[in-house]
């Protein structure tokens, strides 16, 4: 028996499967373990309600690039829609981005 997602209206909705960059696991282990935790459980909110964001782009030459923001940390990711897919990129305090 295979699972059915949706909604309570009885509309289908996209589940997207989440990937990580290996450079994304080594941002986290220099975390502390609750922000770790906060910062993957938002990575599989965006992944579970994409259809429901408004997709910030990141640049204007890096049109699929996308970020979002988690107290004073981003979440840089890409979305493969043909293939369900949120590509997490890199999660690295704001900080580090000036």
């Amino acid at each position: 028996m295979s699972p059915i997602n949706s909604d309570y209206a009885g509309n289908h909705m996209a589940w997207f499967r989440l990937a990580f960059r290996p450079a994304v696991i080594q941002d986290l282990t220099e975390v502390d373990s609750a922000m770790a935790q906060r910062l993957f459980d938002k990575t599989k909110w965006i992944a579970s309600n994409v259809d429901n964001l408004r997709h910030e782009t990141v640049a204007s030459d890096l049109p699929g690039l996308s970020k979002y923001a988690v107290g004073d940390w981003r979440i840089f990711y890409s979305i493969d829609r043909a293939d369900s897919l949120v590509d997490i990129h890199a999660i690295v305090p704001r900080a580090r981005l000036r």
